[in-house]
């Protein structure tokens, strides 16, 4: 759900207009992709219907946005107006958004989640957040899998042709008729209910690894093509 908050007379014009076009734009090229599923060994790829959390990277969340949209994800979002635009990007592509942050103050927002993860629906999180720094996940997944008993899964998508933006996280935007590598790790389990903040730590490592090995993986896809 979207929060309601007041934005200028400019972000509302965005806000009807860049959503639209964005949603055109990734469908457009999207119907031109190729996807290739590649797992390393032990890992599960997730198919539709599907259950529980998954993470990826920030970077390639328009190959994202395009290839799960039959999963009905429910995505946490930040409530910055960057969100707002991305919230209602995705709500055209049939995605659902829980509004919150990964990191400071978004408890409201994993309480969302685990309500969606509690009717038998998945979830999915940038996993290092709106603003990075690159290839650092936050704590946030780590805390759902806590409050949940659910597993945590990595993937990443790399299209083999792309426009990489300059940005802090070199955000991807795949080019027309582009192979697109969805690697899969293995799933990151949760951790105890009454595990400590040392325990989370290493865990939100492990879950950091994981999708490291997911996106070094299909780098490799395609080095060896």
């Amino acid at each position: 759900m979207s929060a309601r908050r007041e934005f200028s007379f400019g972000q509302r014009v965005a806000l009807w207009v860049v959503p639209r076009v964005t949603a055109l734009v990734l469908a457009a090229i999207g119907a031109t992709l190729r996807f290739e599923v590649i797992a390393e060994e032990g890992a599960v790829p997730a198919a539709p219907p599907a259950k529980g959390i998954f993470c990826f990277w920030h970077r390639c969340t328009l190959p994202c946005g395009w290839y799960f949209r039959k999963f009905r994800c429910s995505i946490l979002i930040s409530q910055s107006f960057d969100g707002e635009l991305i919230a209602r990007t995705l709500g055209l592509l049939g995605y659902n958004s829980v509004r919150g942050s990964s990191s400071r103050g978004g408890f409201a927002g994993l309480l969302g989640l685990r309500d969606v993860l509690a009717k038998g629906l998945p979830v999915v999180f940038t996993a290092d957040g709106p603003r990075g720094p690159i290839y650092q996940t936050k704590i946030g997944p780590v805390k759902l899998a806590q409050l949940t008993g659910e597993a945590m899964g990595s993937f990443y998508l790399l299209p083999e042709r792309a426009w990489v933006m300059r940005s802090w996280d070199r955000f991807l935007v795949p080019k027309p008729f582009s192979r697109v590598a969805v690697s899969w790790a293995r799933a990151v389990a949760a951790p105890a209910d009454d595990a400590d903040a040392e325990t989370l730590e290493a865990k939100r490592q492990e879950l950091n690894d994981a999708l490291e090995r997911a996106r070094l993986q299909a780098e490799r896809h395609f080095a060896k093509g």
